[in-house]
């Protein structure tokens, strides 16, 4: 019988947290054995023997937190935000120190999410304009969402890497923010909807036509299969992977 996972959850009261906490002691080859909340000491991780952390807190705390696992050898799946260019260049760093640690940080671990991110990434180089549209319930406190920012990124890389122009916009006159965040090149509006929970629109026009992928994520278990994804392979990943794209089959774009 193949050993268990020893998964340690931090954040593990939010709501993120308490639905990671069923998903891992629902899968049979897991075993949770802590549950922190996010002012526990992490030196409960290292007593309750985990291999494993799942990392749902907040951004404030998250960077300390995934320095502690690598540290202490343990493989970190990381759901919180707040990682911008400066905090993972300085955690590739500290997992060059380990090398047999992974990390994943994924922006959002919804499957449908991911796919329909390069998906729309793999179809922005064949569209003259884009802009990005990300929707959620009104307590998310960063803004754009992490999905879209990782999104834009794709979507900026391909077109830059076909030589596609910028998006057409020939506004002069505006009230700030009105066009959005400018997220490498490509326009982010963010919407803070009581009633909504996470979901994200990608509108690609060319003369004549229009093409929008939707994804639509009405409760968070819908997160659980790309944590489990995670957890299940982030040991045979040393390193930093910043996205869960980067654990799928996407014909070599992963």
């Amino acid at each position: 019988m193949t050993a268990q996972i020893s998964v340690a959850i931090l954040g593990a009261s939010g709501r993120m947290g308490a639905e990671a906490v069923k998903a891992v002691q629902n899968a049979e080859d897991m075993e949770l054995v802590a549950a922190l909340g996010r002012h526990d000491p992490l030196q409960a991780v290292l007593d309750a023997g985990a291999t494993h952390l799942v990392d749902l807190t907040v951004p404030d705390s998250t960077e300390a937190n995934v320095r502690f696992a690598v540290e202490h050898g343990i493989h970190a799946v990381v759901g919180t935000t707040g990682w911008t260019d400066t905090r993972r260049a300085h955690l590739t760093t500290l997992l060059a120190e380990h090398p047999e640690v992974g990390v994943l940080i994924a922006p959002n671990f919804a499957l449908g999410s991911v796919l329909a991110s390069a998906f729309a990434a793999q179809a922005a180089k064949y569209f003259e304009s884009v802009e990005i549209i990300e929707l959620h319930h009104p307590e998310k406190v960063d803004a754009p969402s992490g999905t879209a920012v990782r999104t834009a990124e794709l979507i900026s890389q391909v077109r830059t890497a076909a030589k596609v122009p910028a998006s057409p916009d020939a506004t002069e006159t505006l009230l700030d923010g009105a066009r959005g965040a400018d997220v490498d090149g490509v326009r982010v509006h963010s919407v803070r909807l009581r009633g909504l929970v996470a979901h994200q629109e990608v509108l690609l026009g060319s003369a004549g036509e229009q093409l929008t992928l939707r994804h639509d994520s009405f409760d968070r278990v819908s997160f659980m299969p790309g944590v489990l994804l995670g957890l299940r392979t982030v040991a045979s990943r040393p390193g930093l992977a910043y996205g869960l794209d980067n654990y799928l089959d996407l014909g070599g774009n992963a």
